[in-house]
């Protein structure tokens, strides 16, 4: 390995990286944020409690199914695969040109709401039951206990599992390279075509995932550390109040 030959690569090539890992940080955060939305919604439905009888369970038993299938499948196929079905399908079978960054977002934002429903769904499972029926037994329905009991304080323990889907998806997008999304190893790739150097670029690009990961993490476990709150708490006595 040449090091005046890498810092040459960076030099001429600097403005491509930099491309690629902007996209690959804009696919990464917004496909993050709608899977993240696309979950929270499927956690919820799927934990409405059963009704006895009538049309609303047979309804309810359909949706979950529906629900149960899109999670199935898009955690049971790689996102390299989803990405050309969507895509050269969309073409193929729809006659519909669709834009390769839409494309990118909308991969990644099924494939993560798939992980995240799962996520959430257990995330809600785990809260104690005492705390649903106190919500049920002050008059709440099922929407109603989870904006205001259940889910805030899913948020708050999901949020490591969500930080490594964030990480996750950073890493993942290298696969939309085959729809041409001109992510960052896309990038990487034509500058290593161009020189035929391919252990320099790629070497660089290592380099670039592993910063943006580590910066990502240190500020999610910055984030979980400002919820959690102090670790010592000082009980104000005021004899008044008695």
């Amino acid at each position: 390995m040449s090091s005046e030959y890498m810092v040459k690569i960076i030099m001429i090539y600097w403005p491509m990286f930099l491309r690629g890992a902007g996209m690959t940080l804009f696919i990464s955060i917004i496909g993050t944020i709608l899977g993240f939305i696309i979950g929270l919604i499927i956690g919820v439905i799927r934990t409405i409690p059963m009704p006895d009888s009538g049309i609303q369970k047979a309804i309810l038993q359909f949706v979950n199914f529906l629900l149960s299938a899109y999670v199935e499948v898009f955690r049971g196929t790689p996102m390299i695969v989803q990405a050309m079905v969507i895509y050269y399908g969309s073409a193929q079978v729809l006659n519909l040109d669709m834009d390769r960054l839409f494309a990118a977002l909308f991969v990644v934002s099924i494939n993560t709401g798939a992980y995240m429903a799962e996520i959430v769904r257990g995330g809600i499972i785990s809260i104690d039951k005492g705390q649903f029926e106190a919500a049920y037994a002050l008059g709440m329905n099922h929407i109603q206990t989870m904006t205001n009991v259940v889910l805030p304080q899913v948020i708050r323990n999901i949020l490591p599992a969500t930080g490594n889907e964030f990480v996750i998806n950073i890493k993942d997008t290298s696969v939309l390279n085959v729809i041409s999304v001109t992510e960052l190893y896309f990038q990487t790739k034509t500058i290593a075509g161009n020189n035929f150097k391919f252990f320099e670029p790629f070497f660089i690009t290592c380099v670039i995932y592993f910063i943006m990961t580590f910066t990502v993490t240190r500020i999610l476990r910055y984030i979980e550390r400002k919820l959690d709150g102090p670790e010592n708490y000082t009980v104000i006595y005021n004899p008044m109040q008695i």
